[in-house]
């Protein structure tokens, strides 16, 4: 399996990759190998010659073969994220970390193509002279889908940072979220089943052999006759992984478009926008600290309502 490129690791010089299925357009290769890369950006690159098939610049209309090797350039990043003077949901802050409660539809970090109007940019508006990490995502230790709302944490300087990294990295970190899911799963269990790329939609994720260990905890709060609202711990940080863990189970989040399937894009239609996924508390220490500090954040009011007419469904 061909890895996925992430295209903030490759600014400013040539990308070779080599076709292992064929595709019927080049602008849906390039957007589903690259991470962060919408079709649209891939279609104006290769508008703007930045990519080659073969050695000869080609239309994004055209297929690609098994073996074709396709080579693109992204433009290379003028400044570091600007800071702007955004809203910002602060539930904790001291001289070294800040806590947020981050709204959906706000992107964490700059991207190539999504250069403002992020969390990161919110963050040095409030903080500007966080310099912490990289560049391009000063003090953010983790993060948070787009559509998924709740509690962040990022460090305010490299020490604070190293310390949050550490704490990520062995699972001293706990996370809750809340989720609401299509079905009636079992009262509580644990999904552990690896998580990587997947073999052909490369911008999602899927249960695979080769991918890395990932385990959820998760359990019922409530019933709601075609639902459950439940508690999900992750006790790794996979990318979408309770999205994909309880997909797996075959019990979707509500709402979600890329691994709910028909049922969850169905679910509470009209009513609810987005993923039903929430993170609701975050437990950690505090730099130099050994006791464990919670942050909690309640449901949104998008999510507040959705619930709501899930239980009113539900009425006899």
């Amino acid at each position: 399996m061909l890895p996925t490129v992430r295209a903030t690791e490759c600014d400013s010089c040539f990308v070779e990759l080599c076709a292992d299925i064929a595709w019927k357009r080049l602008d849906q290769f390039l957007s589903e190998r690259v991470e962060e890369l919408s079709r649209a950006q891939a279609h104006r690159l290769i508008r703007e010659g930045r990519v080659v098939v073969n050695g000869e610049t080609c239309k994004a209309s055209q297929g690609v073969r098994i073996g074709d090797i396709v080579q693109f350039r992204l433009p290379a990043a003028e400044t570091a994220p600007k800071a702007e003077m955004s809203p910002l949901s602060i539930v904790y802050e001291d001289e070294s970390v800040l806590v947020v409660d981050k709204p959906a539809g706000v992107v964490v970090h700059p991207a190539p193509g999504h250069s403002e109007h992020t969390l990161v940019n919110a963050i040095l508006g409030h903080c500007p002279a966080l310099a912490c990490g990289e560049v391009f995502r000063p003090g953010i230790v983790h993060r948070l889908d787009k559509d998924t709302s709740g509690l962040i944490v990022v460090a305010k300087l490299e020490p604070a940072r190293e310390w949050l990294v550490r704490q990520f990295k062995e699972g001293e970190v706990h996370k809750e979220y809340l989720a609401l899911v299509v079905g009636s799963p079992p009262q509580c269990g644990t999904i552990d089943a690896p998580i990587g790329r997947h073999p052909v939609h490369r911008k999602r994720m899927a249960i695979v052999a080769t991918g890395k260990p990932a385990r959820t905890d998760y359990t019922v709060r409530e019933y709601i006759r075609d639902f459950a609202l439940v508690s999900a711990m992750p006790a790794t940080g996979r990318t979408h992984q309770i999205r994909v863990h309880f997909e797996s189970i075959g019990h979707p989040v509500a709402g979600d478009r890329t691994y709910g399937g028909k049922n969850s894009r169905q679910a509470l239609s009209g009513v609810l926008k987005r993923q039903f996924l929430h993170a609701h508390r975050l437990a950690f220490r505090l730099p130099g600290s050994a006791t464990e500090q919670e942050f909690m954040s309640p449901l949104p009011p998008e999510l507040t309502s959705a619930l709501a007419s899930a239980r009113s469904l539900a009425q006899p």
